[in-house]
């Protein structure tokens, strides 16, 4: 079967990327290394939490216009949505880690034919798409790839950076406004009529190096506004004030919007892009340098809370609500509240209880050592001497008032404040 596109990485982008695609009569074919996955995929089913994605991927692979492998195929564009984690090393300031995208690049080098067109979706640091480029060449060199081998200007390379919500992310992926950005005009041209595929939003065309500098820009900015929430909830704590209260009434002013405060920041973007930028300009930095240890220190100051109300019981039982970096979804990476029921458990602060209805089992850092135990909430809000909300999943907004009477509540997220 020869492929229209070819999605190299079937995650929280990828897979809805390469089911709507398949939706909109592209031949998609899904690139994935864990072949459970591919499995899954496979049998129209899905891996992840998202809203209505599994009716998307059911219809996708029922029309036969999506399939999911192991093994790199030929195709006309390459969508390279893979992880781009950071990396700390001695470092105060935490490196871009692009293995996952060169290792990517690599793996389709030998698929790439004349004319093709390859899309960095992920998020990435200024002027990784241009090593985009330089990979798939140095490996087909390497390799020595078919008499058909293209030259630089045979190949088309773009970075199109999605802007999507989790928990909105198939109405988004297509209402959303889109950044397009070429390593040359031909590329930005071929990779805006890809997208017009399915986008109704305004798609916005650019160069390369500006289209991922202004997605790393949008998530510092709502990271320094979180950071100025988080703040003023540290302020409201010492002057014994409430926080969500200053913040409904100083929104009023028809000029302010200040975010709201919560227990840290996660995800896979905002809680990671702004190190891009101050690793790619590090004198110039310092106000989204100094946004970031306000967001990375607000776990310690949860800690510190809930350490303080435990000492007041003999032997504590603590209900921490919530594990994905934010509600109703199954994310857990870089989760403030991953990282603050794990320093609890690392104390041995108490017996601690967590509910989170998206997942079925802990994750490995916190099954290690049995200090922690995953339960339902009902289970947990009977047993419990503290209760922390960590994150505002639907389940949490309607706990009656009863079921906490006699408890010490720690409400990072304000639901029932």
């Amino acid at each position: 079967m020869k492929y229209d596109i070819c999605v190299v990485g079937l995650g929280y982008i990828g897979l809805p990327t390469a089911s709507i695609f398949a939706t909109h009569g592209k031949r998609v074919y899904g690139l994935e290394v864990n072949p459970e996955v591919v499995k899954t995929v496979n049998a129209g089913k899905i891996h992840i939490v998202e809203a209505d994605l599994d009716v998307l991927v059911r219809a996708a692979v029922q029309s036969g216009n999506l399939v999911a492998g192991t093994e790199a195929v030929e195709a006309d564009c390459f969508i390279l949505a893979v992880p781009t984690p950071f990396q700390r090393g001695s470092s105060q300031v935490p490196a871009p880690d692009v293995s996952y995208i060169e290792r990517a690049c690599r793996t389709i080098a030998a698929r790439v034919r004349p004319g093709n067109l390859v899309i960095l979706e992920s998020t990435s640091p200024v002027g990784t798409t241009e090593k985009v480029r330089d990979w798939i060449l140095d490996e087909r060199r390497k390799v020595g790839a078919s008499p058909r081998k293209p030259a630089t200007a045979d190949l088309l390379f773009a970075h199109c950076p999605e802007r999507v919500l989790p928990g909105q992310l198939l109405q988004e992926l297509v209402t959303n406004d889109r950044i397009v950005g070429g390593l040359t005009p031909a590329a930005t041209t071929a990779a805006r009529r890809l997208y017009e595929t399915f986008c109704t939003g305004e798609i916005l065309t650019t160069d390369a190096r500006t289209a991922e500098l202004a997605k790393l820009a949008e998530n510092a900015y709502r990271d320094v506004n979180i950071a100025f929430a988080n703040e003023l909830s540290l302020i409201c704590a010492e002057l014994k004030l409430n926080v969500w209260e200053l913040i409904k009434l100083a929104n009023h002013h028809p000029r302010v919007k200040i975010l709201q405060p919560g227990p840290g920041v996660g995800g896979h973007c905002i809680a990671v892009d702004p190190w891009f930028i101050v690793d790619a300009a590090p004198r110039c930095t310092p106000l989204i340098r100094a946004a970031r240890g306000v967001n990375d220190g607000k776990p310690r100051h949860v800690v510190a809370q809930v350490k303080a109300a435990a000492a007041r019981h003999r032997a504590p039982v603590i209900a921490c609500l919530g594990l994905a970096f934010k509600a109703n979804i199954d994310d857990l990476r870089e989760s403030p509240a991953l990282e603050i029921v794990r320093e609890l458990a690392a104390e041995k602060v108490g017996r601690l209880l967590v509910v989170e209805p998206h997942i079925t089992t802990l994750p490995p850092v916190l099954a290690r050592g049995g200090r922690v135990e995953l339960v339902r909430l009902p289970e947990a809000l009977r047993a419990a001497d503290i209760v922390v909300v960590l994150v505002n999943h639907r389940p949490f907004l309607v706990v009656k008032k009863s079921a906490l009477a006699g408890k010490t509540v720690i409400d990072t997220r304000g639901i029932w404040s």
